[in-house]
């Protein structure tokens, strides 16, 4: 897991195509809709709300787009807890950009 490098261009295009995807298909709501930041390794799914942008979960590239490791940020101790599965939607993470955000919005209605 050490030293995974940052995740490629064309990834990171296909990521933010999914997530418009995800908000025009199943959020459609305009004043509310997830956005992804990256950092190396990493995809951060926030969400935005009338202006607002709450942090729902991180996850980590594995070099398959089909496999993504899941985080939900915990807001208990403000932290991206990889090991926490019981909350609200866990049963949608599946390892797919699409799984990640029904489970976010899911434990973060």
């Amino acid at each position: 897991m050490a030293g995974r490098k940052a995740i490629p261009d064309t990834v990171r295009a296909e990521v933010e195509a999914r997530v418009a995807r995800f908000n025009r298909d199943v959020v459609k709501d305009p004043h509310r809709c997830f956005v992804v930041r990256f950092r190396g390794k990493f995809a951060y799914l926030d969400r935005e709300q009338y202006g607002r942008v709450g942090q729902r979960a991180r996850l980590t590239y594995t070099g398959d787009m089909e496999q993504w490791e899941f985080a939900i940020f915990k807001y208990s101790d403000e932290r991206y807890d990889p090991d926490e599965w019981f909350f609200p939607g866990g049963g949608h993470v599946d390892g797919t950009i699409e799984g990640a955000l029904r489970a976010a919005m899911a434990a973060y209605p």
